[in-house]
């Protein structure tokens, strides 16, 4: 029972600790945490088994043990006592024969002794023949009193082996037999009880059983790729992958060459901002922290037009957010119609009410419903530009060059022609077409998606500021604090 107890206790402990918090709510959409609160559910009913299996046990066994072992004590005190009884019964016959057998002793010693006097004063010619008389009857007296204790002593000692064989043969076996039905009731009752407590749990293992089944559904139930495919929803960004690197002639000057180095690195690094192999290049252990920090981005401290989450989250939450004003908007289109049909019918019949009544909930209700209307028309105008952000397929590499053919480089040394065909079997774009190598689909375009947007406006930013500063440091500059800044938001791609 206190085994049972502390199961139920210990259980019941368990699953209060791992109940799901509400702030984790959003995490139980996944297989394996619906297995693992149902288990949790199932494992509080197997506990909630063991306290029923402990009360059953407290009522049918431990209190029946209880009351017996208190009967059983007080019946072997009780045959101890008779046992003891009988055994001071017979220790007083035994006393009572050992004090008659040294009476008897005794008296036969007086006797000898008169017996003696007797005949010493018989043979002595000195005494008088009175002395002698008084001898003798002092003879007689004594061998009197011999026999009479010889006598006490022979029927005390009959009566002493009477009451030894009646004690070992009759008594004592009796008070042997009561101890021994004694502690066979004793052995019995256990018997009793361990089918009892056999009884109490056979009761009872239907449903751990059940319990143990539903764990076992629970355990099935988990779908590994079902997960993952939740965990790719929810996580992936939308972000269009970066643009090929493009080939750079040789040439130019090295200002030329460190703007379009970071060019195209910045528009690199907000393709992948991100995404899972961006997170990996800002720290080792971005992967294990993405999800974490990712909760935060989606969380609802965010923007009302939900600008600040990527592409696809945003389209997701855009989507949340128009199916909830439309059933809002549906809301109070029914009731405003329940309205209206109100205050016709007060208009026919004027008797069950004023129409003017029904007047002021009809205009708060046209309020709220042109309210409703408009930020439904406000988020669905949102959605479709998200759509048309998130639906922008990524660009074939041959037409990654505002669909200009890849040309010859020009010739600069005797290794031009090598790096032209280099390029021409690489399949990729000279620096000397139309933009150079900023030629790349521009910022705005829907090839680079929401982080080509940003990419521009950061190019342009770059492009009209100080030149004073050192290209290098800037460049570094301008690395880290897109990294930094962009690479915030994991993006698993199937």
């Amino acid at each position: 029972m206190v085994v049972d107890l502390k199961q139920f206790f210990f259980y019941r402990r368990l699953v209060k600790n791992y109940q799901p918090k509400r702030k984790e709510e959003d995490e139980y959409q996944y297989t394996a945490c619906k297995a693992f609160k149902q288990l949790l559910q199932e494992l509080n009913d197997f506990a909630g088994q063991r306290e029923v299996v402990a009360e059953n046990l407290q009522s049918n066994v431990v209190r029946e043990l209880h009351l017996l072992a208190k009967e059983l004590r007080e019946e072997r005190k009780q045959h101890l006592n008779e046992g003891a009884k009988q055994m001071g019964v017979l220790n007083s016959s035994i006393g009572s024969l050992e004090r008659a057998r040294r009476s008897y002793e005794r008296a036969a010693r007086e006797s000898e002794r008169a017996l003696e006097t007797f005949q010493k004063a018989d043979a002595d010619l000195n005494l008088s023949r009175a002395e002698v008389e008084k001898q003798k009857a002092n003879m007689k007296l004594r061998s009197q009193a011999c026999e009479d204790a010889k006598q006490e002593y022979m029927d005390q000692l009959r009566k002493t082996n009477d009451a030894q064989r009646q004690h070992y043969e009759q008594r004592l076996p009796h008070v042997f037999k009561q101890l021994q039905d004694l502690d066979e009731k004793r052995i019995k009752n256990i018997k009793n009880f361990m089918l009892s407590s056999v009884d109490v749990e056979r009761k009872v293992f239907p449903i751990i059983m059940q319990c143990l089944d539903g764990m076992e559904t629970a355990a099935n139930s988990i779908n590994e790729k079902e997960d993952t495919k939740l965990v790719i929803d929810r996580y992936k960004s939308g972000f269009v992958p970066p643009e090929d690197f493009q080939f750079e002639a040789a040439s130019g000057a090295d200002t030329t060459d460190s703007a379009t180095t970071h060019h195209h690195t910045h528009n690199h690094l907000t393709a992948a901002r991100g995404t899972v192999s961006g997170n990996k290049i800002k720290k080792r252990g971005g992967l294990l922290s993405i999800f974490s920090s990712n909760k935060n981005n989606m969380s609802m401290d965010g923007k009302e037009d939900y600008s600040d989450l990527p592409p696809n989250q945003k389209k997701k939450k855009l989507q949340a957010k128009v199916m909830e004003l439309s059933k809002q908007v549906a809301q109070e289109q029914a009731a405003m119609e329940g309205l209206m049909k109100m205050k016709g019918v007060y208009e026919t019949s004027p008797a069950l009410g004023d129409p003017m009544t029904v007047e002021g909930q009809l205009n708060e209700c046209c309020d709220k419903l042109k309210k409703l209307r408009a930020q439904l028309n406000k988020f669905e105008e949102l959605l479709a530009e998200a759509n048309s952000q998130v639906g922008a397929p990524p660009l074939h590499p041959t037409a990654r060059t505002n669909g200009q053919a890849p040309t010859q480089a020009t010739s600069i040394g005797s290794n031009s022609e090598s790096l032209s065909r280099s390029a021409s079997e690489s399949s990729v774009s000279t620096g000397t077409g139309t933009g150079g190598p900023g030629a790349r689909a521009a910022g705005g375009s829907p090839e680079s998606g929401l982080g080509g947007e940003l990419a521009a406006v950061h190019h342009d930013h770059h492009a009209n500021g100080d030149h004073d500063h050192d290209p290098d440091n800037d460049h570094d500059n301008d690395h880290e604090s897109d990294f930094d800044y962009y690479y915030c938001e994991p993006d698993l791609q199937p």
